[in-house]
């Protein structure tokens, strides 16, 4: 028996949906795997030791970010939990800071540093490739400090970002220049994108690009706004 038109067009639709909704690929298969059972004593002293431009110009960059009494901010990478302790004072035991990272041993250790000093406003949360597991709308301020280049899934993982942030909030990328006849040979192979292209990544996912801010040599820092 031959079905009415419009039934076979239903059956159609269900069957075979107009739009398909691509799944995301992985742009840089395995480039975290030495974090997942690290040695956090080793990353500590390779994180925070001096030569290292951004732990060298630590207090810059976080004056830079004029965090306030009570605001909310997550270190997204948060590795060792350089910027994520220096956050906790920042914001007081009001603010909240949540150190985000992929390794779970990571994000005990910053939890167990907090404890050391007192800092009752640190959560730590570990995250997964796509998914910071941050709540709708609970940070003012998502910081990406030599992290960008890290993410497997940066569309997935900036669309976390986005819905995390409170309406007006915004991102800090620092990340390393990818720029040939300046950068390293090793920063050349390392990292995928450099700094037009992760701007274009970013405000494909819903910011606004509102700065390049000259206070690094070897890194970039770019601030958006959601």
């Amino acid at each position: 028996m031959k079905l009415p038109g419009k039934i076979n067009l239903l059956v159609l639709i269900l069957i075979f949906p107009i739009v398909l909704c691509a799944e995301e690929q992985n742009v840089r298969p395995g480039i975290n795997q030495y974090y997942m059972d690290p040695d956090f004593e080793r990353w500590q002293s390779i994180f925070e030791s001096e030569g290292r431009e951004v732990y060298d110009r630590r207090i810059a960059i976080l004056n830079t970010l004029n965090l306030k009494a009570g605001h909310s901010i997550a270190d997204i990478g948060a590795g060792t939990g350089l910027f994520s302790l220096l956050f906790s004072n920042a914001v007081g035991p009001n603010g909240k800071v949540y150190a985000v990272d992929i390794s779970q041993e990571f994000v005990k250790n910053i939890q167990r540093r907090a404890r050391e000093n007192n800092l009752d406003n640190l959560i730590g949360v570990v995250n997964d490739q796509k998914n910071t597991k941050l709540a709708k709308d609970s940070i003012d301020i998502a910081f990406i400090c030599d992290t960008y280049h890290h993410f497997e899934y940066p569309q997935s993982t900036m669309q976390s970002i986005h819905q995390a942030l409170r309406p007006g909030g915004q991102v800090i990328i620092i990340d390393f220049r990818k720029q040939a006849g300046f950068s390293s040979s090793w920063v050349m192979g390392h990292v995928r994108a450099n700094k037009e292209t992760v701007i274009k990544e970013i405000e494909a996912q819903g910011f606004k690009f509102i700065e390049d801010k000259k206070i690094l040599h070897s890194n970039y820092y770019l601030r958006f706004k959601k």
